[in-house]
């Protein structure tokens, strides 16, 4: 017989530091509160003690870590809060709903701030499409994420999609929200004296979701089947309905503290709140609104039932409190009460169902110290000498390399997403970062004639070959993607997604990669201000185990400071095209798409990232938008320079000649992905004060070539044709590949 302490994920030394803290044995309740609040996803207690490396602060952050969102200010009238999550376990047992509630929860995390949602972002990882169970899940989670998106209203604006072996069964759903407040008027999930009034509003409760926490804190085995009532259903149009409640609920300042429900439901609602709070509370569960019979305290107290948040209100507030709920239809309680007892005590019809200490359920949650070891793998794939592969066609190259998943346009996943809604997209997506006007004309009015963008990245490829510099790779990429478009980042949140950490070579892949996501953020001047550890990313088949390669996946926020913003498309026959950055080094191909493609080999280091050189680099590429020297710009990142170029040229009606004058082997050349290189495309009589600035900021600059009206890409190596092939070819191999895979898998 399993006991019953493993049942709701806890190990026998939690079980007995429980039992010595309390002096005796929790009832089953108080076991399912415990244990949903001491897993790894509510607790972090495997991670907790190195997420504090990361820097969290700067002059624009408000609120950093520890609350339902970060907090970043924009300007003297608007402040803006994002958050991204993951959901990766529910959207593998239950796509459409898994990643549809992913979406409806990190929308609440945001609007528990006091802030409006007006962007969204997924970045999604995927098996081999060819796997019909992955066919399955991929069209489940973007069929969820747009339904919720689409019906709630609120645009999806940027985001990407990978494929890889070792998600097979491990599928990533990382959803990002941004909202915005008026300047000072930020809410948080603190009471502000005893006795102010606990209220449960939005959807009724019911069963599912009962054991989510639980269930997201541990290992995939061959009965993931009978996980699926542990994944909750949302229902978009009651988030909508939510919404718009609160927004009025907080224009007449009628709360001092709100609270979204997630991992553990009511109990986890309340013992956050209480904490923070340094308080207790009481809570009277038979006043919950139900939606099914029979539910009794265990069910009431842990599910994870969407839609609901939880007020913090004065008692005579509560009155229009109540009409401004009846009016949006939707379901209310006042469920307790906050109190000076430091307990957590619930009543189910006059009966003491919980009584336990605030500080047992949140703050003493056990912190690990885990052994660390570094894998076997790293000193295997690190013998890799590139010279030793054989030289290939680089036509047939460049042709393969544009019909991988990775490479491809994703069209097919993001214009099932509404990205315009609300009018407020000025960049869609598709390009480096997505820009957003900052406006809201109805309750509360706000505008700023600054813009926002937005970038999701998260290269785990590189972060697998080497975790700490790929960890700095990813902050980098992200950092510069900003900088394209002509942004200066103040905040990123990021989801950090591995395997399990009981096993020392993820707890060492973890370690290493916040290591390096925290000094590339230290250097660069960015502050992390929220985020996620998403942990046991891992499928157990018999004696085999698979871990998902470790994946920390990154939001930057920017502002475009004086709406003076960059895309990557060529603008005009005859100007001239430019890579810029860190350019007096070899060309890699170390973890290239080219190399895995083309070569079949995932292997070799991470092409380490100058940070003094990738500073300067965002710093030259701001000044040259400013200054109107450049027409265009686009980093060098997935499938090389030669993608890239191709990148800036699809779409329009334009063509590409390059001349070029290289040593180093073409394909090389063409398909490395080192970092810190951008594409940029300057009129002709820019070119000498473009080429100036660049020097003047320590940095490299090589002419490529110029735009052409033929629609070729022409390719010359010393004035010797070497490839010339029609640009619509080449588009339609990647802007098709995506759905002809999903059509022949079919």
């Amino acid at each position: 017989m399993v006991e019953a302490y493993k049942l709701h994920g806890l190990t026998k030394e939690e079980y007995e530091r429980i039992l010595e803290k309390l002096g005796r044995e929790p009832n089953e309740v108080e076991l399912g509160i415990l244990g949903a609040m001491w897993s790894e996803h509510c607790s972090y207690k495997s991670s907790k003690r190195l997420l504090r490396m990361f820097p969290t602060k700067s002059d624009a952050v408000i609120v950093g870590p520890g609350e339902n969102a970060g907090v970043v200010k924009v300007d003297d009238d608007v402040w803006i809060a994002f958050k991204v999550e993951s959901h990766n376990h529910p959207s593998y047992i239950e796509p459409f709903n898994g990643s549809a509630t992913g979406v409806g929860g990190i929308i609440r995390d945001v609007l528990s701030m006091g802030a409006r949602p007006i962007a969204l972002g997924d970045s999604l990882r995927f098996g081999p499409i060819k796997d019909r169970k992955t066919l399955y899940v991929l069209k489940g989670v973007v069929k969820g994420i747009s339904h919720y998106g689409n019906s709630i209203g609120v645009p999806t604006v940027c985001g990407e999609t990978f494929f890889e072996e070792c998600y097979a069964t491990n599928p990533l759903v990382n959803a990002f929200c941004l909202g915005i407040l008026p300047a000072g008027r930020m809410y948080s999930s603190r009471a502000k004296k005893v006795g102010q009034v606990l209220t449960l509003v939005g959807s009724s409760t019911g069963r599912d979701g009962i054991h989510g926490a639980v269930m997201a804190s541990g290992e995939f085995s061959d009965a993931v089947e009978s996980k699926r009532s542990h994944v909750q259903v949302g229902d978009p149009y009651f988030g909508k309905k939510l919404i718009e409640a609160l927004m009025e609920i907080i224009e007449r300042d009628l709360v001092v503290g709100i609270q979204d429900l997630g991992a553990a439901g009511l109990a986890g609602a309340v013992s956050e709140v209480a904490s923070k709070s340094r308080m207790g509370a009481e809570l009277y569960l038979e006043r919950v609104t139900l939606r099914e019979e029979g539910m009794n305290p265990y069910e009431i107290l842990l599910s994870e039932s969407q839609e609901r948040m939880l007020l913090i209100a004065d008692e005579e507030k509560l009155k229009e409190i109540e009409e401004i709920i009846k009016k949006h239809h939707l379901e209310y309680a006042h469920v307790g009460k906050l109190t000076d007892s430091s307990m957590l005590i619930a009543y189910f019809h006059g009966q003491k169902v919980v009584e336990l200490p605030v500080s047992l359920i949140v703050e003493e949650a056990p912190i690990y110290v885990r052994e660390i070891r570094e894998p076997s793998y790293i000193k295997e794939v690190r013998h890799f000498n590139q010279d030793l592969l054989p030289k290939v066609d680089v036509r047939k190259a460049l042709r393969k390399l544009l019909t991988s998943l990775n490479i491809c346009s994703k069209e097919w996943v993001y214009t099932q997403y509404d990205y315009q809604v609300g009018t407020n997209t000025v960049l869609k997506p598709g390009g480096d970062a997505s820009i957003l006007r900052i406006k809201w004309p109805y309750r509360p009015k706000l505008k700023s004639e600054k813009l926002l963008a937005i970038n999701m990245e998260g290269n785990s490829r590189m972060v697998y070959l080497n975790p700490y510099e790929g960890g700095k790779f990813v902050i980098a990429e992200v950092c510069r993607n900003l900088a394209c478009v002509g942004a200066k980042p103040v905040g990123i949140s990021d989801c950090l997604n591995f395997g399990n950490p009981e096993r020392p070579e993820v707890m060492w892949q973890l370690q290493e990669a916040i290591k390096g996501i925290a000094e590339a953020c230290e250097y660069l001047g960015v502050p992390i201000v929220s985020g996620n550890v998403s942990l046991y990313n891992e499928t157990v088949e018999g004696k085999n185990f698979r871990n998902i390669y470790p994946t920390p996946i990154v939001v930057g926020v920017g502002i475009v400071e004086n709406r003076k913003f960059m895309d990557h498309k060529f603008k005009e026959e005859g100007d001239f095209i430019f890579l810029i950055g860190d350019l007096k080094r070899s060309s890699r191909l170390d973890g290239s798409e080219f190399l895995r493609e083309i070569h079949g080999k995932v292997v070799g280091d991470v092409p380490v990232v100058n940070l003094e050189k990738e500073k300067a680099l965002h710093k030259l590429l701001l000044r040259l938008i400013d200054d109107d020297l450049i027409l265009s710009a686009h980093d060098v990142s997935t499938g090389g320079l030669i993608v890239c170029l191709l990148e800036c040229v699809f779409g329009t009606s334009f063509g590409v000649g390059l001349n070029l004058y290289t040593d180093e082997r073409l394909d090389f050349f063409l398909f490395s992905e080192n970092p810190t290189r951008v594409v940029v495309s300057v009129k002709r009589d820019n070119v000498e004060a473009f080429k100036d600035i660049t020097e003047e900021e320590g940095l490299d600059w090589m002419l490529l070539g110029r735009i052409t009206e033929d629609k070729k890409l022409r390719i010359e190596l010393y004035d010797e044709l070497i490839l010339e092939e029609r640009v619509e070819d080449l588009e339609d191999l990647w802007k098709n590949s995506l759905e002809r895979a999903l059509s022949h898998t079919l």
